[in-house]
């Protein structure tokens, strides 16, 4: 086989490793069961970093939406649009608050809140793998409104509740 069919098949095995590896499920640890809440961040306007007033709005109905959630932990990326959707519900409830990349975050949820209801307010360039990752199976919460609370289990599927804070979004 000559070297550059080997670089081809390598580079193709890779790619293919990396995807099956981004495909993992994971489960809660034996005899717990961790809910994680995944939203979009809030409204903004098409090139803006920023929340809009619909999406301010929107980020000051966010705690009713998840009154009767005992939230332990919010994770999100640095970036102020994610940062000021949990804004209120942070204020309100005085949660703590991680700021981190977004790398492994399925796995980071689960593993250092077992037993636990942790919330991460994503961007549409991460839920779909961290939905993925945790066992959803439909589309995950990319409009701006939608919350899927996941409970995710030691073994099987995970139960998901959908719910909606601040009326119907759109993309």
């Amino acid at each position: 086989m000559n070297i550059g069919r080997r670089v081809v098949i390598l580079g193709l095995t890779t790619i293919c490793l990396g995807f099956l590896a981004a495909c993992s499920t994971y489960n809660s640890p034996p005899g717990t069961t961790t809910t994680i809440i995944l939203l979009r961040h809030a409204d903004r306007t098409p090139l803006h970093t920023e929340l809009n007033e619909k999406g301010k709005a929107r980020a000051l109905a966010l705690p009713a939406a998840v009154a009767d959630l005992d939230i332990d932990v919010i994770y999100s990326p640095d970036k102020k649009r994610n940062l000021d959707t949990v804004k209120p519900l942070i204020e309100q409830r005085g949660i703590e608050l991680r700021v981190i990349d977004v790398s492994n975050v399925a796995e980071r949820l689960i593993k250092e809140n077992p037993g636990k209801t942790v919330m991460w307010v994503g961007n549409t360039d991460n839920l779909q793998s961290i939905y993925g990752q945790l066992g959803g199976r439909d589309r995950e919460p990319n409009i701006y409104g939608e919350i899927a609370i996941m409970r995710v289990h030691d073994s099987g599927p995970p139960n998901i509740e959908l719910r909606n804070f601040g009326g119907k979004g759109t993309l």
